[in-house]
């Protein structure tokens, strides 16, 4: 066979169903088309001309590239133009007002501030900033500030006054407004339902700035392996504006990643932009519009909050708030029907659920929706899955619902839902990946970016080892083991997204997406695995990273 590219002396991770490895890969317009368990073919087998690439891997791992099935690169572009406030670096709330100072010393009055990442629990006061610890430092200027959740930010009383916010203002269906003793807003404000009329008032980027932030931190993506990825809430924060920037990014290639998208669920409501599309003709859109680079994911719902946020629905109370259980976003009643509208118009539905309470919830929708017009392969999905019972994990393998695993929280918040938020008994199980295993059920792995850094080898790393930022070990007999938990950033996500026929493993005939890693996780020790240099990231054969540090005949 002509061959564009071939990979020899390799260290080859199919990650296959028989968990094969090999020597030598060679791919051919895009796709593989030859897998040899020697360092390179027998001479017969490929014909090797002057326009072949042929790559020395030099004993480096080969595996598919990764897939990650949930986080917000839209959002994570954004806030590389805000104000850092999350800690470390900063310890304080003084530490925090002093940025948001420094930020108001260099800009125009009236102008905005917008920060993000303050977390009240690592803050050595260990609450909320509130409106008037943003006012003693800048009075003259609207702030807003995200918690590192997303869930909620603070504000001051100047961005209160611009939105057009008071004491008399009432909560809106599945958020609601901090206030202090005597009732008056403290410029805490939960949820996005809260925070819209916020965020409608804060200038936005240009299209076309929006879309070079997109392709910066697609950069970022691709230098960690990332090759197909999920923006999971398309039309959160800045309407159908956000699929405008991801269609065009995918078009020009300023994104090279294949992605998917999950659309926010009232723009399909009826009456809606895509009230009368059927999920293929919305696909076909998206994939017409991007050039054949962005294609749909599913109809995106919430169903609650933050644990950290305590807007998590539990079925028992927070553990260091007795009083508090989180609330559902929806009611129960209207959430079903909508479940069940999206159902029968044929879209998967991917629904955020943290609180046990919460994935309850959606399973009992799914489980209505499914009673009434039945489905195979439907790949329902919960995200998150984070406090899930035994029960939960079963009705999930019983109805076929797949589930995208936050495990990046074991480590930046398992010791805080010990102590504070779950208790030792319910953080134990947090993303209680071992279960899924058992009962079967679908899943992956995934960073939420940017509530915690890209990473899926880190990902990897924390299912592995399930070790917190403090050293302990927690929910050890949830780990799962390292081929497992490879295989829920590849060929499981390549399921997940009903793409395994073409991405995910390394076989004849699949797209050829790569990542290469200095070393084999598998053979590391297991502490080391987040460690691992990505070395280059190929998609369909083309290098779109660290090409220049591979070594060519």
């Amino acid at each position: 066979m002509s061959i564009d590219l071939l990979f020899t002396n390799a260290n080859v991770l199919t990650l296959d169903d028989d968990n094969r490895r090999a020597g030598s890969v060679a791919v051919s317009d895009g796709k593989i088309v030859g897998i040899w368990q020697e360092p390179a073919p027998p001479i017969t087998e490929v014909n090797i001309t002057e326009q072949t690439e042929v790559i020395n891997l030099q004993g480096n791992t080969l595996l598919p590239g990764f897939i990650d099935t949930h986080n917000h690169i839209l959002m994570y572009s954004q806030t590389q133009s805000q104000v850092n406030c999350s800690s470390p670096p900063h310890k304080t709330i003084k530490d925090i007002k002093e940025a948001i100072g420094s930020k108001g010393n260099n800009i125009t009055t009236g102008e905005w501030i917008v920060g993000y990442g303050y977390d009240d629990t690592l803050l050595y006061e260990k609450r909320h900033l509130t409106r008037w610890d943003l006012d003693d430092v800048s009075p003259n200027n609207p702030v807003m500030v995200r918690h590192i959740s997303g869930h909620l930010a603070a504000v001051n009383s100047l961005a209160l006054k611009y939105a057009g916010l008071d004491d008399r203002v009432t909560d809106p269906e599945g958020g609601h407004y901090g206030r202090d003793e005597h009732g008056k807003l403290n410029g805490v404000i939960f949820e996005p339902a809260a925070m819209q009329r916020i965020l409608d008032r804060i200038p936005k980027q240009s299209t076309e700035e929006m879309i070079q932030a997109l392709g910066k931190a697609s950069n970022e993506y691709l230098s960690h392996g990332i090759t197909t990825n999920t923006d999971a809430a398309v039309g959160l924060l800045a309407g159908l504006r956000e699929l405008d920037v991801h269609l065009k990014a995918a078009a020009r290639n300023v994104n090279p990643m294949r992605t998917q998208l999950m659309i926010m669920h009232q723009y399909l409501q009826r009456g809606e932009r895509f009230g009368d599309y059927s999920p293929r003709q919305l696909n076909d859109e998206l994939m017409e519009q991007s050039n054949g680079k962005a294609k749909l994911d599913s109809a995106k719902m919430f169903q609650d909050g933050s644990i950290q946020g305590l807007t998590g629905a539990l079925r028992e109370s927070y553990y260091q708030h007795p009083e508090v259980y989180g609330d559902l976003i929806h009611d129960e009643k209207l959430f079903q029907d909508e479940v069940l509208d999206l159902h029968q118009r044929g879209f998967r539905i991917t629904t955020h659920g943290n609180g046990d309470r919460a994935i309850g919830s959606i399973l009992d929708a799914y489980s209505n929706a499914l009673g009434k017009s039945p489905k195979k392969n439907h790949q329902h999905r919960i995200e998150h899955v984070q406090t899930a019972t035994s029960q939960d994990i079963s009705r999930m393998g019983d109805l076929g619902v797949a589930g995208s695993f936050f495990i990046n929280h074991v480590y930046f918040w398992g010791d805080r839902h010990e102590r504070i938020f779950l208790g030792p008994a319910r953080a134990q199980r947090l993303n209680p990946l071992a279960e899924a295993v058992d009962q079967n059920v679908l899943f992956t792995l995934h960073s939420d970016c940017p509530i915690t850094p890209i990473s899926p080898l880190f990902s990897v790393w924390a299912a592995v080892n399930r070790l917190t930022r403090e050293g302990n070990i927690l929910g050890a007999d949830q780990r799962i083991d390292i081929e497992t938990a490879l295989k829920s950033m590849t060929i499981y996500g390549a399921r997940l997204i009903f793409d395994d026929k073409n991405v995910g493993s390394i076989e004849a005939g699949k797209k050829a997406d790569f990542t290469i890693l200095e070393a084999d996780p598998t053979k590391v020790d297991p502490m080391e695995i987040k460690d691992i240099a990505i070395k280059s990231t190929f998609i369909g054969g083309e290098p779109v990273y660290g090409q220049e540090t591979l070594v060519t005949n």
